[in-house]
């Protein structure tokens, strides 16, 4: 069988996290509008007849942000990219090549191991850049064009990824998904909506901690979920007016958790300021 670690590489906002999602089958990775929205490497695992496929979702490389959490991030997607099999550089082909396409691109030249160049959002109709990124085809295995969010052209990709995997033993046991533990599964989820329901700087001040999961007499699941903010004054604007927006973040992440566990989920939530958390991440 084959077998290897192939990190999916790109930056801000290109659809990578929307792509594991798509090649694993389920939702690993956390997706919104907003830039740098994954912050750690989510390894997404891929059973397949010709072998097993570890996928290493990393947050986007982002220049120019002042933050100390942007700057960890980036951090952390470069640090991925030591010793692993394969790289799948994903890109958007209705955003101009610029300064940090060329860092990556130019990151990527210096790493060798076989590398897909994955063209994402092949279902636009205006894709203005498109021939700008296929003119670096010479330096690529493949070119594979995509659209993760319709699904289009996914076995392609699965069937190039094996094509350059190297001959090597299952990394992990049959039936196994990721190596995300349940607690931050379960956080990443509760930052996610977050991510989707502020439109402001709030969802970069903040982490979630997992208190607490137990299931009760009743079947019910119970999860206790403390939102902690960097910013004393965005408690306020995660709890809202008579708690309104606290409560909408709780009901979307309740109701994709009852989907999942096909039961009654009773989600607690509660918002801390620690001013230090980032230095902590």
């Amino acid at each position: 069988m084959k077998s290897g670690f192939v990190v999916l590489i790109g930056r801000s906002n290109v659809g990578k996290s929307t792509l594991l999602n798509c090649l694993i089958g389920t939702k690993l990775s956390i997706t919104s509008p907003k830039p740098q929205t994954s912050r750690y490497l989510i390894q997404g695992v891929l059973h397949h007849s010709q072998g097993q496929a570890v996928f290493v979702d990393t947050p986007g490389i982002f220049q120019g942000g002042h933050y100390k959490l942007t700057k960890k991030l980036t951090k952390i997607a470069k640090c991925a990219l030591a010793n692993i099999d394969e790289i799948l550089y994903v890109v958007d082909p209705s955003k101009l090549i610029g300064a940090e396409e060329n860092t990556i691109y130019n990151l990527l030249l210096t790493i060798d191991c076989p590398k897909i160049l994955v063209i994402n959002k092949s279902d636009l109709n205006k894709k203005p850049y498109l021939a700008d990124y296929q003119n670096w085809q010479d330096n690529f295995k493949s070119v594979i064009e995509v659209s993760a969010l319709k699904e289009n052209n996914i076995d392609l990709l699965i069937d190039t990824v094996f094509k350059y995997l190297p001959i090597g033993p299952a990394y992990y046991p049959d039936g196994q998904l990721t190596d995300l533990p349940i607690k931050s599964w379960l956080a990443e989820l509760i930052r996610e909506k977050i991510f989707l329901i502020l439109r402001q700087e709030v969802p970069y001040a903040t982490t979630v901690k997992i208190e607490e999961i137990t299931e009760r007499k009743n079947k019910t699941i119970y999860i206790k979920a403390m939102i902690i903010t960097s910013q004393p004054n965005h408690k306020q604007i995660l709890i809202g007016r008579h708690g309104q927006q606290l409560n909408q973040i709780g009901q979307s992440a309740r109701r994709e958790l009852e989907l999942i566990y096909n039961r009654s989920v009773y989600l607690d939530l509660e918002v801390k300021v620690d001013t230090h958390w980032v230095e902590r991440f």
